[in-house]
């Protein structure tokens, strides 16, 4: 006697089809697993057979072998509980087995027959759906299952219930779509910031154009507020990009709320956060910060406090918008498209440039303490801003003197939408699109050559405010970019004249 179910293994955001061949044959009664399970899914013999007689069902005294395929693909949780249970019962006849052949299931089953909840189940659904097959899932997952619906999603809180539905005895009831669209819930919002002109406007062209921000300036100024606010000025996810980052979240057991649904992720990470918190790993790799920050912000307060390995490893990621986690066994991939906002003090005691409170570093230790970011990384950011103290007369403001995040998010997506009719957000332009895009005139290639001489920009630094100055003159509806511009762009790499002081002075 022989069944086949089909059902999903989690690996990073995929779900692999696994099929699960269960024989039933003459000799003493045993159990066994192949096809390379995880103590996990080796566990799940015990499980499957009190399930089975605690609901009623009869287990079989046979020999039964059970094969989950492809036998090179690891197995693990109890995610295969629900399935091997199936076949169990169609192989012995207890349920139509040809019934099995348009469903996909996953579901842990606990010692009743109850199902219990998963991580990953939303990339199951999305695969499920590409081979044309309803998914049968627990009923506790069906809230999250409901974000990528299409009626072909089945909740089931027991193991009888399934078997009800599967020969034709009580309908499950498919999960109703989620409503999706406009689901944002107001957030923190830019009109609560007094002052801070020159950082407003560097946030609102770091969400205009995905670019990478870095706020320097004495405790206290507002570094951290002025960072919450950028979700709140980003334009909303597309139904596809909410999707990869549900399914991320998924597979991390962190499922979305319905009303940030469409919202950019937001995540700050404490600066003791090892390498691996950050970009994800383990035995079992899950992903890390840059990952659940995916289409969305990661603020690296305090960013020389960070560990150098830990700040170094998000160079990659940064540039190629992927992570890859390689284990003995296997090898994950992770997307990791983020918008890094970090905010630094601008010496150890956080106070050099302090209108009244006097700083106590030597210029040794300034240097010392800046020298934590590498070249590099700080190439990697596009706008260097500095966050100043504020006059209490300005803080004291009842009302802020700047513009709401709706109104600015306005902008904002009027110049995001040109970005996109040309093809590519701007921070993401290169090759052939960056030369075609941010074409500057002659006067403009002469006054980039002489800063690039001056500040010892690199080449990567050069691309970088082209980028800058192409989204400024897109939040302007400029088709060409202009020296204004350019000069306002060449004045968001402060750190880089800083850099080129420093030189000089230990030279």
């Amino acid at each position: 006697m022989f069944a086949v179910v089909h059902t999903r293994a989690s690996i990073g955001v995929s779900a692999p089809s696994v099929t699960v061949e269960v024989h039933l044959s003459g000799g003493l009664p045993a159990l066994s697993i192949v096809g390379l399970p995880e103590t996990g899914v080796r566990e799940s013999r015990e499980r499957v057979r009190s399930a089975l007689l605690n609901a009623g069902f009869e287990f079989p005294a046979r020999r039964i072998t059970i094969n989950l395929a492809p036998a090179d693909l690891p197995k693990e949780g109890g995610r295969f509980d629900l399935p091997i249970a199936l076949g169990i019962l169609a192989a012995s006849g207890q349920i139509p087995a040809e019934s099995l052949a348009q469903y996909e299931c996953v579901g842990e089953l606990s010692l009743d027959g109850a199902l219990r909840p998963l991580k990953g189940v939303l990339p199951a659904v999305l695969a499920a759906r590409k081979e044309g097959r309803q998914l049968l899932v627990p009923q506790a997952n069906a809230r999250e299952a409901a974000l990528a619906s299409q009626d072909d999603v089945l909740p089931a809180g027991h193991l009888l219930t399934v078997c009800e539905h599967l020969c034709d005895r009580a309908r499950i009831s498919p999960v109703p779509a989620a409503t999706l669209e406009g689901s944002v819930r107001p957030g923190p919002d830019l009109a609560d910031v007094r002052g801070q002109n020159v950082p407003r406007r560097a946030l609102e062209i770091a969400a205009a154009g995905g670019h990478n921000l870095l706020m320097f300036g004495p405790p206290g100024t507002g570094k951290s507020m002025l960072a919450s606010r950028l979700p709140g000025i980003l334009p909303p996810l597309t139904t596809e990009s909410a999707l990869e980052v549900a399914s991320i979240h998924s597979v991390a057991g962190l499922p979305v709320q319905d009303g940030d649904w469409c919202r950019p992720p937001y995540r700050a990470p404490h600066h003791t956060a090892s390498s691996v918190a950050m970009v994800g790993g383990g035995s079992s790799p899950r992903p890390g910060e840059i990952s659940l920050a995916h289409r969305g912000v990661l603020f690296l307060d305090e960013l020389p406090e960070f560990g150098r390995r830990v700040l170094e490893v998000l160079r990659e990621p940064m540039e190629s918008g992927e992570i890859a986690i390689s284990r003995a066994a296997r090898q994950v991939t992770f997307p990791a498209r983020f918008q890094v906002v970090a905010a630094m003090n601008p010496c150890p005691c956080g106070y050099l440039g302090h209108p009244s409170i006097e700083c106590q570093c030597t210029p040794q230790q300034v240097l010392r303490y800046r020298a934590k970011i590498s070249g590099p990384l700080l190439d990697r950011f596009d706008l260097h801003v500095e966050v100043p103290v504020q006059s209490g007369e300005v803080l004291m403001q009842r009302e802020g003197d700047g513009e709401s995040s709706a109104v600015v998010r306005e902008r904002v997506n009027r110049a995001r939408q040109r970005q996109i009719e040309r093809g590519a957000v701007n921070s993401a332009l290169g090759g052939s699109d960056l030369h075609d895009h941010c074409r500057v005139d002659q006067a403009g290639e002469t006054m980039l050559s002489s800063a690039m001489e001056r500040l010892g920009l690199s080449a990567r630094a050069l691309h970088r405010i082209l980028r800058v100055a192409r989204t400024l003159a897109d939040l302007e509806g400029q088709q060409r970019i202009g020296s204004g511009h350019l000069v306002e762009a060449l004045g968001y790499r402060k750190l880089d004249r800083q850099q080129t002081r420093n030189a000089q002075v230990s030279l």
